[in-house]
């Protein structure tokens, strides 16, 4: 296979108009041959950008399709979870005690999680960790009681979530910080 976007001899293109330069330099050959041999280059030519144009549209069509693809499975993997909540969103409050719906709802949760984590989903809470500006947005800091203590997470306002690696929402943080006093 030929790197397109290599340069030189070995490409295509690049070969056929050498081969119609070639051929066109012949002196034994007549004007109406070389113009037949230009003719037949620029048509290759010609089928070799068409053919590139479709694969490049047919890569750009398959990418998005494996992107739909992909947000129907996490999709799939959740429909349970919302069949639960529908569940409860239609439920007597009459006929229900409040911690029977606090528990189902929490159930719910760890339903949710358990099919998001399936699809590389994290959920971020780094209190008591090393502050990670790539993971986490310090929100504000507090007095860090020793030294060593000073960068730590003391509390996480809001939780952050990485999915496959990549971080969909940093955690907002208070971070200790050391004043030395």
């Amino acid at each position: 296979m030929t790197d397109p976007n290599a340069t030189g001899p070995d490409t295509p293109l690049e070969s056929i108009l050498d081969a119609a330069t070639a051929d066109a330099g012949a002196a034994t050959d007549s004007p109406d041959d070389r113009q037949r041999e230009l003719d037949e280059a620029r048509d290759k030519y010609l089928r070799l950008a068409a053919e590139f144009e479709n694969f490049r549209r047919r890569a750009v069509k398959e990418r998005q399709e494996a992107g739909w693809r992909a947000q129907g499975e996490l999709v799939r993997g959740i429909l349970d979870a919302l069949d639960d909540l529908n569940r409860f969103a239609n439920v007597d409050p009459t006929t229900v005690d409040s911690k029977a719906v606090v528990d189902g709802v929490s159930l719910v949760e760890k339903k949710l999680f358990k099919s998001l984590g399936g699809h590389g989903f994290e959920v971020i809470d780094p209190t008591g960790h090393p502050f990670d500006p790539t993971l986490h947005e310090a929100v504000t800091t507090t007095p860090a009681g020793a030294p060593e203590e000073d960068g730590v997470v003391a509390a996480c306002f809001q939780a952050g979530y990485v999915i496959n690696g990549h971080v969909l929402r940093p955690a907002r943080v208070v971070v200790k910080q050391w004043t030395g006093a």
